[in-house]
C-alpha cells in the first residue's frame, strides 16, 4: 500500500466547489505522506506555515488528476479541507454589565448593621 501511494498517490483537496485531485511529484508525495502520517483528513488551519505554503504551491500548479485513470482509482495520500470558515455569531450577554454594576453599587452603599447581642 505504501509503495502504491509513493509511486502513484494523489492529494484530495475538498473545496466549496467539490473535491479536486492533484498528482504531485515523487518528492512531494513523500512529504505529503509525512504530513498525513497520523490523519487522513486535515483542515488547512492545523498545518504549519511551511506546510500551508507547500499546499498553496501544489494547488496553484496545473497538476490536476481525474479520479479514475486507466480504469484504476489512484490511492489517496490524504485529504486537505479548504472550505470556507464557519462564521460564529457573537452571543449577547444574559445580564448587561450596567445592571451588574448598579446592583453592586447599591449593595456597597447600604449601611452595615451588625447583629446585637
Amino acid at each position: 500500500m505504501w509503495l502504491e501511494k509513493i509511486f502513484g498517490g494523489v492529494l484530495r483537496v475538498l473545496t466549496p466547489l467539490g473535491p479536486r485531485y492533484i498528482k504531485p511529484a515523487l518528492s512531494q508525495r513523500i512529504y505529503l505522506l509525512w504530513i498525513f502520517r497520523h490523519f487522513h483528513i486535515l483542515p488547512v488551519q492545523v498545518l504549519s506555515a511551511r506546510q500551508r505554503r507547500f499546499m498553496d504551491a501544489l494547488c496553484v500548479e496545473p497538476r490536476f488528476a481525474s479520479l479514475v485513470e486507466n480504469g484504476v482509482e489512484p490511492p489517496v495520500l490524504g485529504t486537505l479541507e479548504r472550505r470556507l470558515p464557519v462564521m460564529v455569531q457573537e452571543v449577547a450577554l444574559q445580564t448587561p454589565v450596567d445592571e451588574i454594576s448598579d446592583a453592586v453599587s447599591r449593595f456597597a452603599a447600604a449601611p452595615f448593621n451588625p447583629p446585637r447581642r
